[in-house]
Parts: C-alpha cells; sequence; structure tokens
C-alpha cells in the first residue's frame, strides 16, 4: 500500500521497532498467563480465587442495584435500534447516577468501583443496549479518565477528572485512514509552538467522538531542538477551534454508537495538556489497554447470559417431533456450549479484573487473553443462538413484534457482537501481541540469535546466556503434577475437576515444547508464521479458561448454594475445550498455512482472476482509503454536545 504524501514511508523493521520500544519491557510481578505459555502451571497464582473488600463489594452491589433499576425503567433498547440514536435524556441520566464516573477515584467526584464491579455494570448495561455499554467503555476504559489515572499530572486529574466523573464524555483517537495496527505510520502531527502545540490531521472511527466534550489524541511531534519527539498523547477540548467531526459513521451494528471521523486543522494545545513526555504516547495507550480491554468481554460476558436465558426459554417452549427442541441432541449440544461457555468467560473476567484490583499480578497477558478469547467466543455463541431460533432468529425484533410474537433480537446481537473481535486490537492482533509477549523470555535470552543486525561477538554472548537458560528450563518441560494421579485433589468433589487440571498442567510444558522446537527451527522467520503463533495463543487461552472455570467453581462450592451446578458447568467447558485443544496441537504441525501463501500469490496476481466471472459488484465508486490530507474542514461539524 502506497503512502499519501502527508503518510510517513516505514519499513517492516522500522514498524516492528515501533512497536517494541511501546512495549512494558519489563516483568516485575508475576504473571499466570506467561507461567503458562513457559510451561509453568503456577496454580498458587490464582487459586484460592481472590477476593474484593466487603466494603468494595457493598459499595459495587450499591451501584448495581441502582444501575439495574435505571435500565429497566429508562432505557429502550428497541428505540436505540430504530432510531440509532441514544436519547440525550438517556444520556444524562446516566450521567446524574454516576455511571460515567464509575471508575474514577470519589476525591474527583467519581463512584471509585473496581475493576470486578465496573466489568458488573458493563455486563448490565450492555445486555440493555450494548450501543450504551460501548459508550461507557470508551469513555472510561480508553478514554481520558484511564491515561490520565496511570500518567496524569496531579494539575491535569484535578483540572479533568471532576469533568469526566459527572459532565462530560470522552473519546480515544489513534486509527487514522490509512493506519489501524501500524501505529508508526500515524501522519497527526503536533508541532510545537511556543506554549502550544499545533495539531493537524485526521482520526477515523473515532468512538464517542460526535459527542465527546474532551478528546486523548494521538499524534507524532517532530523531532527538534528541545524536543525528543514521537507519538504522543494530548487531552484536547472537542470543542477548540479547527477541531471539526466530518461524520457520524454508520455501521452492521451498535446502531446507536456516536463514532465519527474527526479532522484537526491548526488546533492549538497547551503543552499543559500533554499526557506524559514525549515520545511515550503508545506505551500510554498499550498501558492502558491492559485493563481497559476487560470491558469489552465484561459485555461478553452479558451477551453469553442473555443468550443463554433466551436459548432456555425458546428451546423449553418450541416443540418439534413430539417433544421440546431442547430434547433433541443436535440443539441440546448448543445450549450446552452456550451454559458452559458463559460460565468460564465469566470466570476468566473475574479472576482476570479482580487481580488487576489487587494489583499483585501482571496480567497483560491476562487482559489480552480475555478480550481475544471473549470477544471469539460471544460470537460463536450468538450464532448458536440464531441457529437454535431457526427463522426467528434471523427475523428482527420489530417484525416479530409485529406479528405477534415475542420481539427476540436475536439478529441484533450477532451484529452487535462482531465489533468486538475487531475494537481494541483485532483478533489477528491480539494474536500477534500475546505471542511477542508468551516468547519474551526466550527472546530475552537468545534474541540477538536471531537477530541479523547483531556483531558476532553479541551472537556468541547470547549463545552462552541461552545455554545456560536452556540447561535449565528444557528438563523442567519433561515431566510434572499433571502426570502424578492424585495431584490437585482438592477439585475432587462430587463432580471431578482434577483431571482437567492436570491436562493444563501437561498441556502447558506441551505449548512451551512447541514454542521452543519452532523458534529452533525458524529462528528469525518465526514472526512471520502467524497462523502457527495464532494456534500457541489458542491453546494458552482455552488453558487459561479451562484454570479459571475450575478455580470459579471450587470458590463458588464453598461460598454459594450451587456450588455443584458450578463443578457441572466447569466439568462441561472443560470438556469442550479439551478437544478444542487437542485439536489445536495437532494443527500446529498439520496444516495448510504453506497452500494458503501459495494461493494468496494467486489471488493478488490475478491468476484466479477467471474465479470471479459471473457476477455484478454491487459497491459504489470511489477510493479503497479515503483522502486524509491536513487542511481545513469542507464538512459541516456535525459535532453535538450533549448537555
Amino acid at each position: 500500500m502506497s503512502a499519501t504524501p502527508h503518510q510517513p514511508t516505514v519499513t517492516e523493521r522500522e514498524a516492528r521497532q515501533v512497536a517494541e520500544a511501546a512495549r512494558e519491557q519489563d516483568w516485575r510481578k508475576p504473571s499466570f498467563a506467561k507461567e503458562l505459555f513457559l510451561g509453568r502451571f503456577r496454580l498458587d497464582l490464582i487459586h484460592p480465587h481472590p477476593l474484593p473488600p466487603d466494603e468494595d463489594a457493598q459499595r459495587g452491589e450499591e451501584f448495581l442495584a441502582k444501575l439495574r433499576d435505571f435500565c429497566e425503567t429508562k432505557i429502550d433498547s428497541a428505540r436505540i435500534e430504530r432510531e440509532a440514536l441514544i436519547p440525550d435524556a438517556v444520556i444524562n441520566g446516566l450521567k446524574e447516577l454516576g455511571a460515567f464516573g464509575m471508575k474514577i477515584d470519589t476525591k474527583y467526584g467519581g463512584l471509585g468501583l473496581t475493576q470486578v464491579y465496573y466489568n458488573k455494570a458493563l455486563a448490565l448495561v450492555g445486555s440493555a443496549s450494548p450501543a450504551i455499554g460501548a459508550l461507557l467503555s470508551a469513555h472510561q476504559s480508553i478514554g481520558v479518565p484511564q491515561p490520565l489515572k496511570l500518567f496524569g499530572t496531579q494539575e491535569q486529574k484535578d483540572t479533568f477528572l471532576p469533568r469526566c466523573a459527572r459532565t462530560d464524555i470522552s473519546a480515544f483517537l489513534l486509527t487514522e485512514p490509512d493506519v489501524g495496527s501500524d501505529p508508526a505510520r500515524l501522519a497527526t502531527a503536533a508541532v510545537p509552538d511556543g506554549d502550544d502545540y499545533v495539531l493537524d490531521g485526521v482520526k477515523l472511527w473515532t468512538t464517542n467522538g460526535v459527542v465527546a466534550d474532551l478528546l486523548v489524541v494521538m499524534a507524532r511531534v517532530p523531532k527538534s531542538e528541545g524536543h525528543k519527539g514521537g507519538i504522543t498523547a494530548f487531552v484536547v477540548e472537542a470543542g477548540s477551534e479547527g477541531v471539526t467531526v466530518e461524520n457520524r459513521n454508520a455501521f452492521m451494528g451498535l446502531r446507536g454508537l456516536e463514532n465519527g471521523v474527526t479532522r484537526f486543522h491548526q488546533v492549538r494545545v497547551p503543552a499543559a495538556n500533554r499526557i506524559g513526555p514525549e515520545g511515550a504516547g503508545l506505551k500510554i495507550a498499550l498501558t492502558t489497554l491492559n485493563t481497559g480491554r476487560l470491558s469489552l468481554p465484561a459485555m461478553c460476558v452479558g451477551a453469553g447470559k442473555w443468550c443463554l436465558k433466551i436459548a432456555r426459554e425458546w428451546s423449553a417452549a418450541r416443540e418439534q417431533w413430539g417433544k421440546p427442541v431442547a430434547f433433541h441432541e443436535a440443539v441440546g449440544a448448543k445450549i450446552s456450549f452456550i451454559a458452559a461457555t458463559t460460565f468460564a468467560l465469566e470466570a476468566v473476567l473475574d479472576l482476570s479484573s479482580q487481580m488487576a484490583d489487587e494489583n499483585r499480578n501482571d496480567i497483560r497477558i491476562e487482559a489480552a487473553l480475555a478480550k481475544l478469547y471473549g470477544s471469539e467466543m460471544a460470537w460463536l455463541m450468538a450464532d448458536e443462538l440464531v441457529q437454535i431460533r431457526g427463522g426467528r432468529g434471523f427475523e428482527t425484533a420489530e417484525s416479530l413484534a409485529a406479528r405477534g410474537e415475542r420481539a427476540v433480537p436475536a439478529e441484533q446481537i450477532l451484529r452487535d457482537l462482531r465489533i468486538n473481535r475487531i475494537f481494541e486490537g483485532s483478533t489477528e492482533i491480539m494474536h500477534l501481541l500475546i505471542a511477542r509477549e508468551a516468547v519474551d523470555a526466550h527472546l530475552s535470552v537468545a534474541g540477538d540469535l536471531i537477530d541479523p543486525d547483531k556483531s558476532l561477538s553479541d551472537k556468541a554472548k547470547a549463545g552462552a546466556n541461552a545455554g545456560i537458560f536452556y540447561a535449565k528450563w528444557l528438563p523442567k518441560l519433561v515431566a510434572g503434577p499433571g502426570q502424578l494421579p492424585r495431584s490437585y485433589g482438592e477439585f475432587n468433589q462430587q463432580v471431578d475437576l482434577s483431571p482437567h487440571l492436570r491436562y493444563v498442567e501437561r498441556s502447558a510444558r506441551k505449548l512451551a515444547r512447541s514454542t521452543f522446537y519452532a523458534m529452533s527451527r525458524w529462528q528469525g522467520r518465526m514472526e512471520t508464521k502467524q497462523g502457527f503463533l495464532g494456534r500457541i495463543v489458542d491453546i494458552g487461552a482455552e488453558l487459561f479458561a479451562m484454570s479459571a472455570a475450575c478455580v470459579r467453581a471450587e470458590h463458588l462450592r464453598t461460598t454459594e448454594e450451587y456450588g455443584r451446578e458450578a463443578y457441572q458447568l466447569a466439568d462441561a467447558f472443560c470438556r469442550q475445550s479439551r478437544i478444542r485443544v487437542d485439536e489445536l496441537f495437532d494443527r500446529l504441525w498439520t496444516n495448510t498455512d504453506g497452500v494458503d501463501r501459495n494461493v494468496v500469490k494467486g489471488v493478488l496476481s490475478g491468476t484466479y482472476a477467471w474465479l470471479e466471472q459471473g457476477i455484478i459488484d454491487p459497491s459504489g465508486e470511489g477510493p479503497w482509503i479515503a483522502d486524509a490530507t491536513p487542511g481545513p474542514a469542507t464538512k459541516e461539524n456535525v459535532h453535538r454536545p450533549i448537555r
């Protein structure tokens, strides 16, 4: 893809260097998922299940009760879908309720909820209206509050957080028309000018951007005397002169989403509004997303619960061939999948969220796995619900109601959930991001061996270090507790979950051996084996979900009256998951990756163009990527702050 005149021309190597520089380089705290990828099943890091303090739980439950009442009495999901708009009265009601300040500390006027209860709130409101869930999530998970909480000065917190808690809506602006998951090509510029920076550029898919009052904007500061330069984060007043929302975008789902195209033309931003130092923008963005990503699986859990409710009610009422469709095995298998997977997703979410609240563990991989796994599995659950509902699943809720049936928006949830596989890092990018973290230990000791730019002396030193590391590490992958019949016996409670944990332990060692073998085989070409890396990550996600499900079941056994039922769901999930893991292990080495690469070359070269004959393309005219040349706006400003 050629760069536009204002677009930086970036090589693949330069792009990787930018991404690598933005990574958190150190592991100062333990990580269950990181250990899992290294073949070490550290159950002690997640079991017994961590719990929130009583006062946090009480405050969270009190807010959930208020939010539930608001959702039931004030939110008309069908109207939002029909009008493609969240009514201003609903947004103002949520402001008054404090929903825009759920994660903001009470000293700034927020509610100070924990990550656990913030996620429960998002699951609740997202089940009432996914568009509202996205609105609140974009505002607090990646908008102004979170980066300021982590990196802002005290003056910035005092200035902006009270506004975000009660009155102002915020948005996060990184993506550009020709820049997605490759921020090295970021074109929006922030040129220093006295005590200000002057912003020029265009941002795409600005969730909340149409109604936002405050923006977090990522822009490139040119290197100059006194300025380090690089991609930098700024808080920008959305009503500033030169800020124009040029379009409100429309999508297949989330019809109430206030997502737009925002142009900056000679926008002056005070240097006091810069978050962190120059050049730290990507690091700020990635660190913000470490916990911010948990908002998406939260809404996926809510969707799973709703799918289960509808599947249960419908499958009991609908009869075929003399019995409810639920008791036909083909349908029953789908219901079992939805129930077991919803249990596991909630286990992954609650465990990751509580670990985030306690701040004892580094959860960057856990949060990424939760986002990846939650978005993929929620989509599958919604698809199965549509299939269970049959023709009624394909029919809109409005049409169902018009002919006298219950208005079940099954097709809508399928459309609304689809974006989660793209939002905040697509599945493909999440695979690469997690894979990079998973092999970090290997690259730390052996990376110089496969780096073509390193000298012979550097390679020799790396070889010596790698020899020491692998001499200690590899023997530990041969045997472990997973081979002992009585390991994890405390999970044998009427329903026996201990075999599943032994399977996880054995599979973790097998996963680490597979990764090591692949690095030895492909060395520097490992980063190009995206199919292999994706399967490695998917195996890790399943093992994490199995671990979380078992730990949650044991926790519920000791604290709730439905502990036995929780064990049953965990057992069903683990049995289903093990089948998927075994298949993924097989596909590590038996796959069509090579054939697929050859077919792709043929497709792009036109070799198979004859296959496209016999159709009409209904697409309109126009460029594949819109022109994003900086300059004054030529369109009407559709920005509409809500008061």
